[in-house]
Parts: C-alpha cells; structure tokens; sequence
C-alpha cells in the first residue's frame, strides 16, 4: 500500500508517472547525482545584506540537469528514497558550513528523518567534525509534516537547542495551523507559503492573511521569511507589512555555484 505522506491515508498503488520519477530519483540518489543550489535570502530592511542562504537540494539527470522540484518532492516524500535525499542535502549544507565559516545555512527536511538513523548520523558526525556549524545551520521542516509529528518534533527541537541550531516552519499558512504547536515547537522562524506571497501586492485577500501571520509570529516572538518574491512591488509591499526577511528571484535565482566555491558540492552516495 502506498499513503500520502501526510496523513497516512492508503491510496493504493501511485500513479505510473509517480513510480517512475520515483525511480529515476532512487537511481540518481544511489549513483550521487545530488547537488545542493544556493539562495541568498535578505533582510527586507537591508535587502543589500544576507541574513542567510537557503541551501535547496536538487537531484540532477545523467547530463547534470536539474529534475523539476516539485516532481521530486511528490514522488518521493513518503519513501525511503526521501529520507535518503534529506541526509544526503544535510550532509551537503554540512560540509558547505564546515568549508565556509562565513556560511549560514537552511537545509530543509521531513520531521519523518528525525527518526532516520542514517540522517541522525550525519547529524551528529558533521557537529563533531566542526563544532561551529551547529550555531550556522537552520533545519526547515514543512508545517504539514512538523505537525503531523509533534512530539517527535518537539524533543528533538529541545535537544538540538543545546547544540545552537535553528529551526524554521516552511509553507507556514498553507492550511490549518494549530496555534498551541508554535508554543511547543519553539521555532524561531515561520517561512510563509509561496503561494500566498507571489503577487501579493495585487493580492487584497493575500495581504489579509500575510498581515494575520505576521502578527501571529510577532506575538510568539519568531522572525518571518517570505520566500518567491519575484517582483519589487511584491518586496516592497512584503517589507511595510512587517515582514523580516525576503528570498526570491527578484534578489538572485538558486545556483549551484555560489560565489565562495569554483564548483558546486555534489554528494556521493
């Protein structure tokens, strides 16, 4: 039986372009076509300063291209072959951290890999081979999944506190949110859905609910990130409705070659 993810609701087999993205994900992840991109998000203040990079892993074909992201991200969500993908961008953001001290870095995951031991080694293999890179990573966990998964979320959060990583809610006002969890969470940034932010300056019904978020995440003392701006008057209408920091293309688009490295990191399996 094959679930959504999500809510573990059997759907029975997935559809045939499914398993096959899925597939073709295994068979890269397995041969070490992995890289991550590199995005600068700012600060909406000081869009001239970056208050960190946003590390985006991409999953390449044989010719080196990136699959489409969200393909990926559907096919593989609810496997092994997720889990195994969120290690392998770990390991990357870690050895990006370690090589660049000057580096911050967001590096998404599933709350499912908490309970991964392979991820958890990385984890704490990278944090003993440089012990500066925990207080320069942010670990992003979707809403959906952080709270699908509380009290695995919650202790892990706790304890990595001691190791001075930060923790971010991505997709935050995508669906419904249980207040009660951002105390028991202790996320220090809320990353708002895209889909809310693209075009908000022409958006009213958008600018009621991002204005409601920021608030939200103002009265729990988290700062607020509004990733796919792509148009200046998205980033100016998004900086006088309070929010702290901006990503998107409108800044700098993803590459795989920032500018501290000659070449973008690629895992090995």
């Amino acid at each position: 039986m094959w679930s959504d993810g999500e809510n573990g609701a059997p759907f029975g087999d997935p559809p045939p372009d499914r398993r096959g993205m899925e597939a073709t994900v295994r068979d890269a992840v397995a041969q070490g076509h992995v890289s991550l991109a590199f995005q600068p998000v700012v600060q909406a203040l000081r869009p001239d300063r970056v208050a960190f990079h946003a590390g985006l892993i991409r999953v390449l074909d044989p010719q080196g291209r990136p699959l489409p992201e969200a393909e990926v991200a559907a096919a593989v969500e609810a496997t092994a072959t997720g889990r195994e993908l969120d290690r392998l961008a770990l390991r990357l953001g870690l050895e990006a951290l370690a090589a660049e001290p000057g580096l911050r870095l967001s590096v998404g995951m599933s709350a499912r890999s908490i309970g991964y031991p392979r991820w958890t080694r990385a984890l704490r293999e990278g944090l003993m081979r440089d012990r500066t890179v925990g207080e320069r990573l942010i670990l992003e966990i979707p809403e959906r999944s952080a709270l699908l998964l509380p009290d695995l979320v919650a202790p892990f959060i706790a304890d990595q506190a001691r190791q001075r990583i930060s923790f971010a809610l991505a997709g935050f006002g995508a669906g419904y949110t249980a207040l009660r969890h951002l105390t028991e969470l202790r996320f220090d940034l809320l990353t708002l859905d895209g889909g809310l932010v693209r075009g908000v300056a022409r958006h009213p019904q958008n600018q009621v609910l991002i204005r409601a978020l920021a608030t939200v995440a103002a009265t729990f003392d988290i700062f607020t990130l509004a990733p796919s701006v792509d148009r200046g008057e998205d980033a100016d209408w998004l900086t006088g409705a309070g929010i702290d920091c901006l990503q998107g293309s409108y800044f700098a688009a993803p590459t795989m070659h920032p500018p501290w490295v000659s070449l973008g990191p690629r895992a090995q399996a």
